[in-house]
């Protein structure tokens, strides 16, 4: 599409932006367990007007905009306290977590520059349970990823493995509160006195669960181990806003435990003819709006309005993990220290099942396999989830008695053998035949996935990613 000669009316506008949204899921009718984080219409409505009230407002220069820099303060300090940060803990305001785990790592990263100055390759060392935005941040910022193992029952981190990991040129150690694939926390008190013994910095990623665990912490009936600032060793910890803090999109926080490490995140240029250049995160422009949205839904809701909400999820977590665990083919992998969780089967194919759901009007997440683990589907239960998480549960069993029913099944083994014959028959062609056995290709969007992903599991990851690149690719001119 070219822009038009002449401008369409707001009305023209607003219709041609509500057909773009028709074939969008419906986040709101508590069906879809991923991706989005709804408070209800009346959240959502202060959430909106806080936004566009700051919505030409730009965070660039500090003394330009002073609103912004009490927005940034007081919703970085909201969390920092919650983190149990203390009065030196600081931070800053993010576009996501992925920019927040990004901070962390180049934060590492320019901190070993000046206090380690032999180290020439620095690496990260975290489990293999870590968001895909650790291996994301180590590649744009040319740090090398150590993987460590993950106990295959709890799924959390192996603290023997990320202790063999270390070596010389090890700047930091990262795990998560709570990992996302299994909602799982990791043993961050011991990987913490692994840090202070090896002398080493020790991010976690909160991004899911640094809000709601630090609330689930101070209410009855939740065993939620110490994850924050009160284990000793962490010295960073990303928790995003617009996860279970319900902000709008584009709303994170990065928070260190003293201002002399943050110093190290922190970007200032004076040698180019334009104005002096100042950045404390990666953004240069940056939108008022976010801020002012997660400034005012933590005014909104307050610390009753979160707690009501967490334990609503909570619940309807426990109503959905038990009703998956009763169905005799389905199983949840590990024991998730909050409301985001994944499942497997040893008897049908899952990602089938998630097709299945999909035609009911369910969305689920599918996830690969590794070494350790089998493939599943992941589930994030938000408030919109609540209501329906009964109807899910009763629901299921018909569901998976129609993958089993379904006379084209897909075969675990055999594709796995099938891909394996195409490897070593098309060599450097093997992505494009495989792209075409899978119904992958051009700017159209798959109806259905289970193929799919059961191809994407069966290839080695470099292979997959290969895929994966080229998809997006052709999706976007």
């Amino acid at each position: 599409m070219t822009i038009p000669d002449t401008g369409m009316t707001p009305d023209q506008i607003m219709q041609t932006l509500q057909k773009f949204k028709s074939e969008d899921v419906d986040y709101k009718g508590g069906k879809i367990f991923a991706y989005t984080f709804h408070a209800g219409e009346e959240a959502d409505d202060i959430v909106k007007k806080a936004y566009m009230l700051f919505l030409g407002e730009n965070g660039l220069d500090p003394t330009s905009f002073p609103s912004l820099v009490r927005l940034e303060r007081e919703v970085v300090r909201f969390i920092a306290d919650l983190l149990r940060g203390g009065p030196e803990s600081v931070g800053n305001f993010t576009s996501g977590g992925t920019e927040s785990i990004m901070l962390g790592v180049k934060t590492a990263r320019d901190f070993a520059r000046a206090a380690k100055p032999h180290i020439t390759q620095p690496e990260v060392v975290f489990p293999r349970t870590a968001h895909c935005a650790f291996y994301k941040a180590c590649e744009y910022l040319g740090l090398k990823p150590v993987v460590a193992d993950f106990d295959p029952k709890t799924f959390r981190a192996d603290v023997d493995s990320m202790r063999a990991a270390i070596t010389d040129n090890t700047v930091l150690l990262m795990a998560s509160a709570p990992s996302y694939a299994q909602g799982v926390v990791d043993p961050i008190a011991e990987i913490g006195q692994l840090a202070l013994e090896k002398d080493l910095l020790f991010h976690v990623d909160a991004c899911m669960g640094g809000i709601m665990l630090s609330f689930m912490r101070q209410m009855q009936g939740y065993d939620v181990p110490d994850f924050d600032f009160s284990a000793p060793g962490v010295t960073s910890i990303s928790a995003d806003m617009h996860k279970f803090g319900y902000a709008a999109k584009g709303a994170s926080t990065v928070v260190y435990r003293d201002k002399a490490l943050r110093r190290h995140q922190i970007f200032a240029n004076t040698q180019s003819t334009t104005y002096a250049l100042v950045n404390a995160t990666l953004l240069s422009s940056k939108p008022g709006g976010p801020m002012a949205g997660a400034w005012a839904i933590s005014r909104f809701l307050g610390r009753e309005g979160y707690e009501n909400m967490f334990r609503g999820l909570m619940d309807a977590t426990q109503t959905i993990i038990d009703g998956i665990n009763a169905t005799g083919d389905l199983y949840v992998l590990g024991r998730p220290d909050m409301c985001i969780f994944s499942f497997a089967s040893d008897t049908i194919n899952v990602f089938q099942l998630q097709d299945e759901l999909g035609r009911r009007g369910w969305y689920v997440q599918p996830q690969f396999s590794t070494p350790s683990s089998p493939h599943n589907l992941h589930i994030t239960v938000t408030w919109p989830n609540v209501p329906m998480a009964q109807a899910f549960v009763d629901e299921l069993p018909a569901a998976i008695q129609a993958v089993k029913d379904n006379p084209n099944k897909i075969d675990f083994n055999m594709v796995r053998a099938q891909v394996k014959s195409m490897l070593e028959s098309f060599g450097d062609d093997a992505i494009a035949q495989l792209s075409a056995m899978a119904g992958v290709g051009g700017a159209d969007m798959p109806r259905e996935m289970a193929l799919i992903s059961t191809i994407l599991d069966a290839l080695p990851k470099h292979m997959s990613e290969a895929l994966l690149k080229d998809f997006i690719n052709d999706l976007f001119v």
